[in-house]
């Protein structure tokens, strides 16, 4: 009688553990596909001579063209 008991012990904590974990996933899943809250970010421009993305309060307008602050681009 022990031993049955012992595997049903074993049995239920094994799938209490399974349950856990596909809580976890379909959390994760949930924060993952919901869209991004609004008004928290910077509108990003792209250095036309490099290509990389910044912030636009980081960017310089040289001769009507965005450059990043690089020594390069400017």
């Amino acid at each position: 009688m022990g031993k049955v008991i012992f595997w049903l012990v074993i049995v239920f904590a094994v799938l209490f553990c399974l349950r856990m974990y596909n809580v976890a996933q379909q959390k994760r899943r949930e924060r993952r596909d919901a869209p991004p809250p609004s008004g928290t970010g910077e509108a990003m421009v792209r250095c036309t001579h490099c290509g990389i993305f910044l912030p636009r309060s980081e960017a310089q307008l040289i001769e009507g063209k965005i450059r990043c602050r690089d020594k390069e681009c400017t």
